[in-house]
C-alpha cells in the first residue's frame, strides 16, 4: 500500500479543522478465496457495498494466512464478545473515483448496516446482519466498522466449497450483477444450471423484471457484456425452457487468458510446481488456525498433508468438510488424519 498525504480544502496551521488526509491506495492484485456460502448467498448489495465485502474477504484471508498488516490504517481486532472490529483506508473502496465529502462511502456503509446475508441449502438456513457501528475518521481518511462473528465465520467457512477470483478484476466492475456472475464462474470448469427463480432470489430481484426478456437483457446480457470486455472469466449460456417459457439457464464458463493477471498466472504455475515438495501457506494456516494443529503435529504429518494437497482436488475444501465432521469425534485430529489417509488411498485406485 502506498500512502500519500495531501492537504485538502484548507491552508495550514490555523485552518486545521479543514485539513483532511488523503490516502492514495493502488489495488495490489491477488487471488482471493471466497466461501461458497458467501458466493451463493441472497443479497442485493450495490457496487460500493460489494467492494467493502471484497476488502473484508481480503483481510480475513490475510489473517488466516498469518499476514501482519503494516500500519494502523488497516487492522483487525477481535473483542471479548467475539465481534470483529475492522479498520481500512477509505481509498481502498474507490477505483479511481472522486468521492467528495465521502458521500459514496457513507451511503454504502449506511446501506450495508441495514442489510443482511441470507443463505439456505438442504441442511441450514441463516440470516445475518452484515456490519454495525460504521465510523469515519475524516482527518486520516480511514473507516471502521464491526462485523458479527457469524459473518466472519461465513467468510472463512469453506465446508460448502469456495471460489477463487482476482481482487483487481472484482473491484473494477461497474455492475453488481457482473460481480456476482464473476464470482459464480471464476475458475469453474463445468457448466452450471440455475433456474430463473434461483437467480432472482440470489440477486434479490424477485419483485423486479416480471418479463423474462427484461431479466435476460438487463441482468444476464448486461453482465456478460462487461465480463467479455475485462474479466478473466466470462460465460456463454443456453436458455432452458419448460414448454415455451424460459425457466432456467445453463452457463458455460469461458476462460479469457488475455484478461488474466500474468504475474498471478506465473505465481500459480510456480505454486503448482512447489506443491510437490512443500505445504501451501493457506493449507498450513488452516490446519493451524482453524483446526488447531500445533507446529509439531503439522511437521509429524507433513508428508501426508503434502501428498493430500497434490492428489486431492480442493484439499482446503476437504479439510473444511472434515473439520465439521470431526466435531462429534473423541479424537478430532486423529479422525482427520485417518480420513485423509483413506481419501489418498481411494484416489490412488483411480
Amino acid at each position: 500500500m502506498k500512502v500519500a498525504r495531501t492537504v485538502l480544502n484548507g491552508e495550514s496551521g490555523s485552518n486545521a479543522a479543514d485539513l483532511h488526509t488523503l490516502i492514495i491506495m493502488a489495488i495490489v492484485n491477488k487471488d482471493l478465496i471466497q466461501s461458497y456460502i458467501m458466493t451463493t448467498a441472497k443479497y442485493d448489495f450495490n457496487v460500493y457495498e460489494k467492494r467493502i465485502i471484497y476488502r473484508l474477504v481480503e483481510m480475513a484471508q490475510g489473517e488466516l494466512q498469518g499476514i501482519k498488516f503494516a500500519d494502523n490504517c488497516q487492522k483487525i481486532e477481535h473483542d471479548l464478545f467475539s465481534c470483529v472490529n475492522i479498520t481500512m483506508p477509505i481509498a481502498c473502496l474507490l477505483n479511481g473515483e472522486d468521492d467528495k465529502n465521502y458521500a459514496r462511502v457513507k451511503e454504502a456503509l449506511q446501506s450495508l448496516q441495514r442489510k443482511i446475508f441470507e443463505y439456505e441449502d438442504d441442511e441450514i438456513w441463516q440470516s445475518i446482519s452484515i456490519i454495525a457501528l460504521p465510523y469515519i475518521r475524516k482527518r486520516s481518511s480511514v473507516l471502521s466498522f464491526q462485523v458479527h462473528p457469524r459473518v466472519w465465520d461465513c467468510i472463512l467457512d469453506f465446508s460448502k466449497g469456495f471460489r477463487k477470483y482476482e481482487l483487481k478484476a472484482a473491484m473494477s466492475f461497474k455492475s453488481q450483477f457482473s460481480m456476482r456472475f464473476y464470482e459464480l464462474l471464476s475458475n469453474q470448469k463445468t457448466p452450471l444450471i440455475y433456474s430463473i427463480e434461483q437467480l432472482k432470489e440470489m440477486f434479490c430481484v424477485a419483485d423486479k423484471y416480471e418479463r423474462i426478456n427484461d431479466f435476460m437483457r438487463k441482468v444476464v446480457e448486461a453482465a456478460k457484456k462487461e465480463l467479455d470486455e475485462v474479466s478473466p472469466y466470462t460465460f456463454e449460456y443456453t436458455p432452458l425452457k419448460t414448454g415455451r417459457k424460459i425457466t432456467a439457464i445453463k452457463f458455460y464458463p469461458v476462460y479469457q487468458p488475455e484478461h488474466r493477471d500474468s504475474d498471478l498466472e506465473k505465481h500459480d504455475l510456480q505454486k503448482q510446481t512447489a506443491l510437490s515438495w512443500s505445504l501451501a501457506p493457506e493449507i498450513r494456516s488452516y490446519l493451524k488456525n482453524s483446526i488447531e494443529f500445533s507446529d509439531k503435529e503439522i511437521k509429524n504429518n507433513l508428508d501426508l498433508f503434502i501428498s493430500a494437497q497434490t492428489l486431492l482436488p480442493d484439499f482446503l475444501n476437504e479439510l473444511a468438510i472434515l473439520k465439521g465432521k470431526s466435531r462429534e469425534k473423541k479424537n478430532p485430529k486423529g479422525y482427520i488424519i485417518n480420513a485423509i489417509k483413506g481419501k489418498i488411498k481411494d484416489r490412488k485406485k483411480l
